[in-house]
């Protein structure tokens, strides 16, 4: 059921799983930018940075462009000399856009074909879940995942599982008991190994 979530459910968990990831964002020390993450190519700017990229894209998206018409506004660093306030004002953003009336109901133009928001919102919203944890384990932070949240984002990526690893986004699948609890299960689809985050 919680991979169906629409309208103000859909859109509470969202703003939740961006405020999550904020709250990490503040907590970042001033020299942990540079700190490794389980992304292997991202050091924790390098993720903060993915993360406020892809919020700088939903309003522009949800109003109706395409991806070749906003081009390559948000490629490169958009965290400039001030990544906690670059981050808040992009998920702000994000966040109002998703909310706006009838916002879930558009169509927006992605890279891989047309989607309806909702969908868009939910992909979003995993996205800040995973890398939320992502995030915690660079810094050091308390990487518990929402009982929830994770709920959620594990049966959104169940579906794809077969499909995960072939889209190059994600590691391999690592191998975890078959009762473990929502969070190992969706930390090992997405190829997150919760004993080793670092590869240690």
């Amino acid at each position: 059921m919680a991979a169906h979530l629409e309208g103000p459910d859909l859109l509470a968990l969202h703003a939740r799983a961006l405020e999550h990831f904020g709250a990490l964002v503040r907590a970042v020390p001033a020299d942990g930018w540079r700190a490794p993450t389980p992304c292997t190519d991202w050091t924790v700017r390098q993720l903060v940075n993915h993360l406020a990229s892809e919020q700088l894209w939903a309003p522009e998206l949800l109003a109706g462009a395409t991806v070749a018409e906003v081009g390559d506004r948000f490629d490169g660093d958009v965290l400039g000399d001030d990544p906690v306030a670059a981050w808040a004002a992009a998920a702000d953003a994000a966040r109002a856009a998703f909310a706006a009336p009838g916002a879930l109901e558009r169509t927006v133009h992605l890279s891989y074909g047309e989607r309806r928001a909702a969908g868009y919102a939910r992909e979003m919203t995993v996205d800040a879940i995973v890398h939320a944890w992502d995030l915690a384990q660079g810094i050091g932070a308390d990487a518990t995942v929402d009982p929830a949240a994770a709920e959620f984002a594990l049966a959104e990526l169940a579906r794809q599982a077969d499909s995960l690893t072939a889209s190059g986004l994600f590691a391999d699948p690592v191998p975890v008991p078959p009762d473990a609890d929502a969070a190992t299960r969706l930390l090992g689809l997405v190829g997150r190994d919760p004993a080793h985050p670092l590869g240690r």
